[in-house]
């Protein structure tokens, strides 16, 4: 069969992040499976028109939302016919199905809703204001159109918009559990967390370095470091040097796979402290490694971490609340590692060799199922 994976970046892109590592997941499975797979993204600097990653032709054009769906509807015009497209949503999709001519499903990481705000403020503040409007417009364009999806929250949100049929297939992760959980005491110093992600506004770094900053001002001997790139770092590096941080926090930049597990492994406790995630990647990879997660109590990361089961929930989405929460739990050695044994196991059960098969199976199920038109 012949698939095909609409998607604004590909694994290339500079800015490729979670949705981009478990799209090629799930594409280069359905090659492993001997299908003809494809994913259209949108052109970057030095890049090349069209190249193979694991399997996966990739193909580039356009480099913004028009340009971008005019390259790929021209593309698909000269290409034979494909059983499946996937049209991933990133706030604005393809409108595939009113142009694909064949089986269209969605593919949706989460709803943004106030996420639109927290991008686009100042002086384009009016397109944040219109993006949510312009997407509940969307999802009601959509709503026959079958969404796929991995958190609850989301298929929440695609349900209070009119959309009527959702797969909810949790996100795998390439992470292989240890094969034993090394021992690791809060009792040492300093108590080391981290923070992994794309340096992007909506992640709200700035609050994980309050965060530990308000550690600090509490006589804890806590240390940050935060892995990762993205168009906030030199902010972020300003806000650091303004407040006269740079003993507490360490900008360690893009790690390797390996270099981030090791960091993972290291570490504490994984922050995130982020306006909305579709589900939290990265939490499930810092269980991996026996690191629980301290997280905002925000859409995602309520389902990536269950509150004092497998890491820490605070109450409110503020800093001051973060500290606080992990101050309660700091001197209790028998309750932290009670929290890593169980984080630990609950990771190996969103593995690749567990969730590929299921999410496969689904997304053949989808390439021959009766052609409906929008």
């Amino acid at each position: 069969m012949r698939f095909l994976m609409l998607n604004w970046r590909d694994m290339k892109n500079p800015k490729h992040g979670g949705a981009e590592r478990v799209t090629q997941g799930y594409l280069s499975a359905l090659v492993r499976r001997g299908h003809e797979v494809f994913w259209f993204s949108e052109e970057f600097d030095g890049c090349v028109p069209e190249e193979v990653i694991e399997g996966v032709t990739v193909v580039r054009g356009g480099r913004n939302i028009l340009s971008r769906a005019i390259s790929a509807h021209k593309w698909y015009r000269s290409q034979s016919s494909f059983d499946l497209v996937i049209d991933q949503h990133h706030g604005v999709p393809w409108y595939a199905p009113w142009w694909c001519k064949t089986r269209c499903i969605a593919y949706i990481h989460e709803v943004l809703g106030s996420i639109w705000k927290t991008f686009y403020n100042g002086w384009r503040a009016p397109v944040g204001m219109v993006g949510p409007q312009q997407e509940r417009l969307m999802l009601w364009l959509y709503r026959n159109v079958p969404f796929w999806t991995a958190c609850e929250s989301t298929e929440r949100a695609l349900k209070k918009n009119g959309v009527r049929s959702i797969t909810r297939i949790p996100y795998g992760v390439d992470t292989q559990a240890l094969e034993e959980l090394p021992r690791k005491f809060l009792k040492e110093e300093p108590l080391r967390l981290v923070f992994v992600s794309r340096l992007a506004p909506n992640k709200r770094v700035d609050h994980a370095i309050r965060t530990t900053h308000i550690l600090r001002q509490k006589g804890v001997n806590a240390t940050l470091k935060i892995a990762g790139t993205g168009d906030s770092l030199q902010d972020l590096k300003r806000f650091v040097s303004e407040h006269q941080l740079e003993g507490l926090v360490q900008f360690v930049g893009y790690l390797s796979e390996p270099e981030k597990n090791e960091l993972l492994r290291d570490s504490h406790f994984l922050l995130h402290t982020s306006v909305r995630e579709g589900w939290g990647l990265n939490v499930i990879e810092a269980n991996a490694m026996g690191t629980p997660a301290a997280v905002y109590p925000t859409e995602g990361l309520t389902e990536s971490t269950l509150k004092n089961q497998t890491g820490l929930v605070s109450e409110e989405e503020s800093p001051e609340s973060l500290a606080s929460c992990l101050l309660e739990r700091l001197k209790d050695e028998e309750f932290y590692n009670r929290i890593r044994v169980a984080a630990w196991e609950r990771s190996k059960s969103f593995h690749w060799s567990q969730i590929l098969p299921i999410a496969c199976d689904w997304l053949e199920s989808q390439a021959q199922r009766p052609v409906k038109r929008c």
